[in-house]
């Protein structure tokens, strides 16, 4: 007799098995918080890229506290009232005549020239970030909401050289403030979110990655900014860079377009770099700085090993200016500066920057290599003066067939060039698309030879450059602040 036997259940085992594993890990993933709908295309290229849901939590969070900034410039002179009856002819016009005999002088009138920017709202007390380059010489400063009131502003203080600005709005009502961040943690790749009004669309908001950090685009002696890809486009400067967290951690500043549009690559300040100017501006209406007095360079690797620098990290010192701080604490020429109060100074900018954030009359332990060994020394950091940036220059001058106006050194251009030596030639004006400009001559070098023959006086300056021939090709050394450069100039 056949004996019945039961069906297979192991099909049914294995099935239930799988369930409840998947389950387990489903629910794990979803206790670890993974956000399902990120962007999965670097590990499946041909994955549909979705972006994370969270972009408008961070836009609804963040947008209440950006603000747009209208402002007006009244320029005057601007060209004649009755533009519509200019002549083609010009001042051959035969009717110029009668309309001088009859009219007089044309009068002038008045130009409102008018700009957009951004910003966002710092504190209770109505204080508005936003950069320098947004209100800079503004007549007029308009701030609107997002709920669409607008407010009257005033400038509370201003940086040229990070170019961030605060101005305050009094009377503010019902308004939100932005949550600021941690610009050093940052990482390479990670989502960021920009907020602004480019064009005069306003609380327009666009996402993007941070494409780099530190970045320097000489616009500056303090920049190192963040890079984004985030659409930023004219009207964004001023508004914040924000990352996933709803936290401001950047400024938008500049972008690189041949176009006048966004092409992807976008510059915003670092809100770490940001906070102690914030804060002086809020408290004094401006920017102190520390001063060492020196000029420095980066390490080039040949120059590392000549000395010593095994890592090749430092600022070399090149000059060292008497009666200042460095000089009074025994820095000299050909040191390598490499910390500062514990912080190691990886470049020249780097060192530039730490010292700008030492509070005035501060006392600092620099280390410094010198004959491949450390010495340490402290020093009594002064005010930086802020004529050392511009050239208010004065005295006699030499115009030359280089392109180049140039005047011999006086006591006053040396103080404001930051220069020890004694005598010489400094450079005090450049033609636009001439000889010294197209060899990159600049406003403030100084002259230190001609074709290897030294330069000390304007008449020095003047024989070596009558031996030039039109056409020739004529080696120039300069000094830089940051160092020494030999410019080809082609009379």
């Amino acid at each position: 007799m056949n004996s019945i036997k039961p069906a297979n259940t192991r099909p049914w085992r294995l099935a239930l098995v799988a369930l409840a594993f998947f389950s387990i890990l489903l629910g794990m993933i979803l206790a670890a918080g993974f956000d399902l709908t990120r962007d999965t295309s670097a590990l499946n290229p041909s994955a549909t890229v979705m972006a994370p849901t969270s972009f408008a939590e961070v836009a609804k969070a963040v947008s209440p506290a950006v603000v747009n900034i209208r402002t007006e410039k009244v320029i005057k002179g601007g060209g004649p009232v009755f533009r519509h009856f200019q002549s083609p002819f010009g001042k051959d016009d035969p009717f110029h005549d009668f309309f001088e005999k009859f009219f007089g002088e044309m009068p002038r009138r008045e130009f409102r020239q008018r700009s957009l920017g951004s910003g966002f709202i710092l504190d209770k007390e109505g204080h508005i970030v936003t950069n320098n380059h947004v209100i800079e010489n503004a007549d007029k400063i308009k701030v609107k909401l997002k709920n669409g009131k607008e407010y009257d502003a005033e400038i509370s203080g201003r940086d040229p050289n990070t170019d961030i600005a605060l101005v305050k709005v009094k009377g503010l009502r019902k308004f939100q403030i932005a949550k600021l961040g941690d610009s050093d943690t940052l990482k390479v790749g990670e989502w960021v979110v920009a907020i602004g009004s480019p064009f005069g669309l306003e609380h327009t908001v666009t996402a993007g990655i941070v494409s780099a950090k530190g970045r320097v685009i000489g616009s500056g002696p303090y920049d190192d900014f963040i890079q984004t890809d985030a659409s930023i486009n004219p009207g964004n400067s001023g508004g914040p860079l924000v990352n996933m967290k709803g936290q401001v951690v950047g400024i938008n500043t500049a972008i690189v377009s041949r176009s006048g549009g966004n092409v992807g690559i976008g510059f915003a300040i670092p809100i770490n770099l940001a906070r102690g100017v914030i804060e002086q501006l809020k408290t004094s209406g401006e920017v102190t700085r520390g001063w060492l007095g020196v000029s420095i360079q980066d390490l080039t690797p040949e120059l590392a090993d000549y000395y010593g620098v095994k890592n090749g990290k430092g600022a070399l010192v090149g000059e060292v200016f008497s009666g200042d701080p460095a000089g009074k604490a025994g820095i000299k020429s050909k040191d390598v500066i490499i910390e500062v109060d514990g912080k190691k100074i990886e470049s020249s900018r780097d060192l530039s920057r730490t010292i700008a954030e030492v509070p005035v009359d501060k006392k600092v332990t620099i280390k410094v290599l010198r004959g491949g060994k450390e010495r340490t020394v402290r020093v009594k950091i002064a005010k930086r003066r802020d004529e050392k940036e511009t050239l208010a220059l004065k005295g006699p001058r030499g115009e030359t067939d280089l392109g180049m106006t140039v005047s011999p050194l006086t006591p006053e251009l040396a103080r404001q060039l930051d220069i020890s030596e004694a005598e010489g030639v400094v450079v005090v004006r450049v033609e636009k698309d001439g000889p010294a400009d197209k060899a990159e001559v600049r406003e403030g070098d100084l002259i230190m030879e001609i074709d290897h023959k030294p330069i000390k006086t304007l008449e020095g300056y003047h024989r070596e450059v009558q031996k030039v021939r039109k056409g020739q090709t004529v080696p120039v050394l300069v000094r830089r602040r940051a160092g020494f450069l030999v410019l080809n100039i082609t009379k």
